[in-house]
Order: structure tokens, then sequence, then C-alpha cells
């Protein structure tokens, strides 16, 4: 099997395959961690996706006993963790990549330079360029030193990048060409507890420390000019039994007051059983916010009246995917026109608007089939049935036709022509026939009746 066979040609090879559905940020994420956690064995690591890492041992060995026994040490670590692993260790990035995925051969004459005995694949290039190289014959890069640079500089010359251009990837094996690496550096986040000399179990002393831990955690997030968007609260009782508590701001935040409110919303489900003797409040998000001054002539606010501040007390209580706010959206279907998102973030960039007519504020979730008594097929309506009521119609203006969305929708929709229809009591209703009498749409190809619908309440 390789990369590329189909699902059911590797369950004919080996009927016992194991397969889950991929993740490609999972394992990027995973990836990362794993960056963080080779950098015992150097002092930066890098990414190489989408399965390998880079890890700089220069002037590193001897520490371990040598290269061999770095090698060894790597190699457990990973068998600790059932992670199946190529190692190789070269004075070059572009060299180690190569050795660890394409092993030198056994059995075959020694030459001068090792590499050369490593097929062109090693070298990281694109499937296509090594599909014309091996057509060329050249199939290892020693072969590529036989050539000449000059032939392969005319062959190549135009390509731009690296892994399409087989001298510049030569150049970095060697050396001879520097090869950038992004080191993955981890974010540091502030993180404060106590760890108290007595356990604790009513709640007013757990609100001093948490007051506490807010002054400490916002002294840190200004040193480092960030602010607080996830916050996690960490207790942990005499008897080992640990409880977490977090929650998200709707923006950036410093304010120790803000968080202590927040947080204390929480704390009256909290069994503190025989006691608490360790309190942790770390920020698991953060976001730069650049200090304010605030301005000496105006009228000191009261603390909490921001309006970040009143959105993050109702998703604390609420729940944080029931504070959300309508935005518009380009479309010309009635409840296809706004979407929701959260309340703070920055909408999305506004289109020409379209000049429709008046429409109502108040729109069902859902269009109520209702039953129209019309004079002909393609009349006003003169009367409606709804909810059990029938609905005298005293005015009627329109329609307003609106077409199916063409690059969504099948080719069998049906139109709509809304009215604006008041009643004889002056209430005052957004209804829409679907479909035309002969149109040839919807489910009945013959062009049934159309289906009426009542779908908005003007105020």
């Amino acid at each position: 099997m390789h990369a590329g066979t189909r699902l059911a040609d590797a369950r004919t090879l080996c009927p016992q395959l194991a397969v889950a559905p991929s993740d490609p940020a999972e394992d990027h994420a995973f990836l990362e961690a794993l960056a963080l956690w080779a950098r015992r064995w150097g002092p930066w690591s890098a990414l190489d996706p989408p399965d390998g890492l880079l890890v700089d041992v220069t002037g590193v060995a001897h520490l371990f006993g040598g290269e061999a026994a770095l090698l060894a040490d790597v190699r457990a670590g990973f068998a600790a963790r059932r992670i199946a692993v190529h190692l190789a260790i070269a004075p070059t990035a572009g060299a180690a990549w190569g050795l660890a995925h394409c092993p030198l051969p056994n059995g075959e004459k020694e030459e001068a330079d090792p590499l050369a005995r490593l097929p062109v694949a090693a070298l990281r290039l694109d499937p296509a360029v090594l599909t014309v190289l091996r057509r060329l014959g050249l199939k290892r890069i020693g072969d590529l030193d036989r050539v000449g640079r000059d032939a392969l500089q005319r062959r190549f010359r135009n390509r731009k990048d690296p892994a399409a251009n087989p001298l510049l990837r030569l150049d970095q094996l060697r050396g001879l060409v520097a090869e950038p690496l992004l080191p993955v550096v981890p974010e540091i986040l502030p993180l404060v507890q106590r760890r108290l000399l007595e356990p604790i179990r009513h709640r007013e002393l757990l609100e001093r420390v948490l007051a506490d831990l807010a002054d400490d955690l916002v002294r840190e997030l200004e040193a480092q000019g960030k602010g607080a968007r996830r916050l996690e609260l960490g207790l942990w009782r005499v008897d080992g039994a640990v409880t977490i508590r977090s929650l998200e701001c709707a923006a950036a935040t410093r304010d120790p007051a803000h968080i202590c409110r927040l947080f204390s919303e929480k704390l009256g489900e909290i069994d503190a059983g025989f006691g608490i003797e360790t309190v942790r409040l770390r920020t698991s998000w953060a976001e730069q916010l650049a200090p304010g001054q605030g301005d000496m002539t105006a009228p000191e606010e009261r603390p909490g009246t921001t309006l970040a501040a009143f959105i993050d007390r109702l998703a604390t209580r609420l729940g944080p995917r029931a504070v959300t706010r309508p935005v518009p959206h380009a479309s010309h279907i009635p409840e296809r026109a706004q979407r929701w998102q959260p309340p703070l973030e920055p909408a999305p960039p506004r289109q020409e608007e379209l000049r429709f007519h008046a429409r109502p504020l108040k729109l069902l979730d859902k269009a109520e089939r209702i039953a129209v008594l019309y004079a002909t097929p393609d009349g006003y309506p003169k009367a409606f049935r709804w909810r059990g009521a029938v609905h005298e119609v005293a005015r009627v203006e329109g329609p307003e036709r609106i077409a199916p969305e063409w690059w969504r929708e099948r080719s069998s929709a049906r139109l709509r022509d809304y009215y604006r229809i008041e009643d004889g009591e002056g209430r005052r209703y957004w209804i829409y026939r679907h479909g035309i009498i002969g149109d040839g749409r919807g489910s009945d190809l013959q062009g049934g009746l159309p289906d009426w619908y009542l779908q908005g309440i003007f105020a």
C-alpha cells in the first residue's frame, strides 16, 4: 500500500485495517506539542509538516555520551510514548531529513560523499519534479553531480519554489545555502496560585483568596501587555479532588474586580469537602491589550458598566452560546438575510445594500402554512386562516417577487410572491405565495396550486 490508495483496495490487502477520520488541525497541534517536548534534546525545535520534527543538537551530543547515545535516548523517549520514529543526525537540516526518510543502502561501494548514494527523493522535491528527474535517468543525488550544474540550471532556472528546484535543495543539503527554519516558541501564559496554610471551606474566605489571585494575575498580564480572554480557576481539596471552573470573556480584560465578579457566579455550586488547600488561577487564552491612559477630568465610571462586562455577566449566567447578535448576510431570501455571531466580533464587510420593500422586523422562526381564499388563482388574497382563526383582508400591497438562489437551490425550486396585508382589526402580516400555477416546478411537475405561508408580523 502507498499514500493515496483507495480504502476498498487497502481493506482487500489488510482486512483488519483500522480506519479513523483525519483531523489535520489536531494533528498539527499534536506536532507542536511534540516539538516543545523534544526541546529536551536541543535548544530549539521546528516543525517539518506533516509528520516531522527538526531539533538543533549543535554542541549537545557530548552531554549524552555521543551522537549514538543521543539517538538511543531519543528513540527510547518516543518508544515510551508508543510513537514510531525514523531518526538521523547530520550537519544540515536537509541532510538529516534525507537520511531519516531515505536511509543509505547497505552492501555498496563506499563513496567520498555518502549522501551521493541517496535517492533524489531525499531532496524534498515535488512529485512532478521527481518524475522529470527519473525520466532523465537521474535516480540518485550523485547522478546530479555527473550531469553538471549548468544543465540543471537551464532545465529548472524558472523554478522559484525550493521544492521545485533541485539545485537549491542540493545546496541546502550540503550547507552551501542557508535554509531558514521557524522554531516553535512556547507561549508562556500567566499563572498564579496560593498554597494555603490551613484549608478553607467558607465562601467568604475563598472570595478573598480569589481577589488576591486576580490582582497578581493582572500584574502578570500588564507586564506582558496582554489581556485575558479565557480564564480557569482550579481548586484542590484536601482529599485530592480537583474542581475546575472556566469562563471566556467577550473582550480582553485586565480588571481584577470584573474577574472576581464573573467567578463569584460559579463559586456557589462548589463543594469544598473537608477544605480547599490550593487555589490556582491561570489564563489559557490571552490577547494583546495596550495600556490605556485614563482621563483625569472625566467622572469615574462604575466598575462593570462597559458593554464587554455586561456581555460577560450574561454569558456567565446563561451560557457562552446564549449571547449572540445578528449581522447582515448577503442573501435576498428573508430567512437567510442574517446570521448570528458572538456579540463583540467584528461584523463581516458590508456589501452593497439591496433596496427591498419594507419588511417586518419580526419574522417567524419558520414560515407557517396558511389557508388563503382568493377570487382568482393569481389574484389578491381575500381572507386566510392562521392558527385556527380566520382573518378578513382589508388592504393588500404587493406582490414582491423573490426568485430562488439558483446556485444553491434545485431547478425545481419555486418563486415567491410576498404580500403586505392588513386585516379588519388593523393587524398587519407578511405572507407569500409559493409558486405559480403552471410553472412546472415543485413536487408537482405539472405546476399544481401554489401554497401560502405567513412569515412575518408587522409591529
